[in-house]
């Protein structure tokens, strides 16, 4: 398998981030997919949000698409993802920080977490997610926008199909490089399945948990991990 983690990955990112946006703008579906799950979150007027591996900003563009008023913390390891996310418009409620999630110190809490194409690539997913509960105000919201194809055998068979036969030669095409996108192969037929990532939710102290998918040709694929905290 061509997984990496720690520094590789975080370096990997860096070297794709130039031809990030372009990468994912050709996926159909995927801002609307991200501006989905962020809907589903159901924000309150004037939540403080979390964007927990915000990459190039397409997450947090998704939320303020969700909540025009919502105060967001973007927060990515990768400095050059950052530097691409920093370089668009945003309104002043909207913060950028370099941390890695497992890291992160004096933020004080939130109402909301979203944390879209993160888990999976995490070393110690379970640490975060328990810092992701301790992180969220009572009644708060963990949103992980996430892939999941080990339940199905369709999902498992597009999802190969798709990366080698898009994903992998495009990302090379426009990055000069391969890693990355070999890595998001494998990350994902690693990953928990829908059912069992929903128990890791739940182990890791969330109370409320549940998932729905996508439309389009990532149906069964891309999912809305929905989990709450007490209130």
């Amino acid at each position: 398998m061509d997984q990496l983690c720690g520094d590789a990955l975080t370096a990997a990112f860096d070297a794709g981030a130039p031809a990030y946006d372009r990468l994912v703008g050709a996926n159909p579906g995927y801002h609307a997919h991200l501006r989905l799950s962020a809907r589903r979150m159901g924000l309150p007027s004037g939540a403080r949000v979390l964007d927990a591996g915000c990459g190039t900003g397409a997450s947090t563009a998704a939320l303020l698409a969700a909540a025009p008023d919502a105060e967001i913390l973007a927060v990515d390891a990768s400095e050059r993802m950052l530097d691409r996310a920093r370089a668009k418009p945003w309104p002043p409620s909207v913060r950028f920080r370099l941390a890695r999630v497992e890291e992160l110190i004096g933020t004080g809490r939130f109402d909301a977490i979203f944390a879209a194409y993160l888990v999976r690539n995490l070393p110690d997913p379970d640490r975060v997610l328990g810092r992701f509960a301790e992180l969220l105000r009572p009644g708060g919201t963990l949103a992980v926008h996430e892939y999941s194809v080990r339940d199905s055998l369709r999902a498992r068979v597009v999802w190969d199909a798709v990366c080698w036969g898009i994903v992998v030669p495009l990302g090379g095409a426009l990055s000069g490089r391969t890693a990355l996108y070999r890595h998001l192969w494998s990350s994902v037929r690693a990953f928990d399945g829908v059912d069992r990532f929903r128990r890791r939710l739940r182990e890791a102290g969330f109370g409320t948990v549940r998932a729905a998918t996508v439309t389009g040709w990532q149906r069964g694929i891309v999912h809305t991990f929905l989990a709450g905290v007490g209130g």
